[in-house]
């Protein structure tokens, strides 16, 4: 159920300020040493259990992509490289960090990043020659990442978006000029404390697409109410799929299913929170949901 709303001030500062991982516990502040996300690469999946279908006439070259994120990518990371190998045979790549925003993939921020230059977007890129690059940050707005310079959306929304327009851009060019990988910008769902932050966010992701001829996936739509894209909600009802399958239609009696925990606004892990980053460990109706949306994008822009 939600909290008071004062309650969810208080939980924001924890939950987003590093827009923590469904195991990564509170984030108040940087942790001393940051775990090095698990990298998936070229792993064959076992049979989907989920609802991703083949295309009936398979593509000439199976894809390649390269996931990278904060939290919310490590906690989908393994459920959309399901998909994407189940129903494109692609080879997947992932690695998200929680915390992050799009600064700690640039190049040339060092110590101020959360990811190591290894790992860095175009490091990647460079390495990996990817056909996609999905990207997928729920946008950093809580000062958690030192190279934000302290920019935050509560202190200052212009700074916080005019910074985050410009990182984009960075984050691009060099995605761009190490490779002919295309951008795949994944919008996100609702925030229940700050909703027009989000709304400008995917704003932003959908303005950025539509001029450069990068890719938009509305993930976000999947885990919205019908006709309420940033009206934030903790239920919504199950599809066939989740009401064929119990673990994903989570009351089937009142035909809905959860997005989100009690205790956990913003992630759509329904596990407990843990101190140590990795992807969901349970079935999350979310996370398959937002999967979907970021495989179909890419199977229907070969």
């Amino acid at each position: 159920m939600r909290k008071p709303w004062i309650v969810g001030v208080l939980l924001a500062a924890v939950l987003l300020g590093g827009c923590g991982d469904p195991s990564s516990g509170a984030e108040a502040a940087p942790p001393p040493e940051v775990p090095r996300a698990p990298v998936t690469t070229q792993q064959r999946a076992p049979a989907s259990a989920s609802p991703s279908v083949a295309p009936s006439a398979p593509a000439a070259k199976a894809p390649s992509v390269l996931y990278l994120g904060d939290s919310l990518a490590m906690e989908a990371q393994k459920v959309l490289g399901q998909e994407l190998r189940t129903g494109l045979r692609a080879t997947y790549t992932s690695a998200p960090y929680s915390g992050t925003t799009l600064c700690d993939y640039l190049q040339g921020t060092g110590e101020r990043s959360l990811v190591p230059d290894g790992d860095k977007a175009a490091a990647l890129v460079r390495r990996l020659r990817p056909d996609f690059v999905v990207l997928q940050f729920w946008g950093n707005a809580w000062g958690y990442t030192p190279c934000m310079d302290g920019i935050t959306h509560d202190a200052s929304p212009q700074r916080y978006f005019e910074r985050y327009a410009a990182d984009m851009k960075r984050l691009a060019d060099q995605i761009a000029g190490a490779g002919d990988a295309r951008i795949v910008w994944v919008l996100q769902g609702p925030d229940p404390i700050t909703p027009d932050r989000v709304r400008r966010v995917n704003a932003l992701y959908e303005e950025r697409a539509a001029a450069s001829g990068e890719l938009a996936a509305d993930a976000g739509r999947a885990v919205s109410g019908a006709g309420a894209r940033y009206s934030w909600v903790q239920y919504l009802p199950c599809t066939a799929y989740e009401h064929a399958h119990d673990a994903y239609c989570t009351q089937p009696g009142r035909d809905r299913t959860a997005l989100h925990r009690d205790d956990d606004y913003l992630h759509f892990c329904l596990a407990p929170t843990t101190s140590t980053p990795k992807p969901c460990p349970v079935r999350s109706p979310g996370i398959l949901r937002i999967a979907l949306e970021i495989t179909r994008v890419i199977r229907e822009n070969p």
